[in-house]
């Protein structure tokens, strides 16, 4: 289980990474805030508020996915009896990695390019953009390895993370997410 271990740590590091690009826009809104009476501008700041709600959205997504949260229309899938709605996971789940995958291949590229041809920010302040980049193809990698990871449980016989997350919040009669 030393593997479960890691997956999971995986996930709630990517999720405090997310955590942490938000506070980083809370910083440097109030930083403006105040600034802002005495005159002072943040070079910058929008430029790296951009970045960090990149980063807040990518590095987000494997533990939002694992835990039930995103968006998932069940309409179809739910009326399925548990053998046909395994079979239906399984499908949807190698769907996602295929597409997760692509979206994570696209990314790197991106951001090899803007390295190769040291592609820089044209804000106020000038940086390097392959580094804020790097948030995309780490978050949808980490995202990649979550789907996989949901695929191997649903081939094992087993519910999805997201399913039984759904299925607790239900008996403790929380539908928060259901709205």
């Amino acid at each position: 289980m030393a593997l479960r271990r890691a997956l999971d740590a995986l996930y709630w590091c990517s999720a405090a990474l997310a955590a942490l690009c938000l506070l980083g826009i809370f910083f440097i809104m109030i930083a403006q805030m105040l600034l802002r009476q005495f005159n002072i501008p943040i070079l910058g700041a929008d430029d790296v508020t951009a970045f960090l709600c990149v980063g807040s959205a990518f590095f987000a997504l494997a533990y939002t996915f694992r835990r039930g949260e995103l968006i998932r229309v069940g309409l179809l899938i739910e009326k399925l009896s548990p053998k046909a709605r395994q079979a239906m996971e399984a499908v949807v789940l190698a769907l996602a990695a295929v597409l997760t995958a692509y979206i994570t291949y696209w990314c790197a590229n991106d951001v090899m390019f803007s390295y190769e041809i040291d592609d820089m920010a044209q804000g106020s302040i000038a940086f390097q953009l392959w580094i804020p980049k790097l948030a995309m193809p780490l978050g949808a990698g980490i995202m990649l390895i979550a789907v996989l990871d949901e695929l191997v449980r649903v081939l094992r016989g087993q519910k999805p993370s997201y399913q039984v997350a759904a299925e607790d919040r239900a008996a403790r009669g929380d539908f928060s997410a259901e709205v």
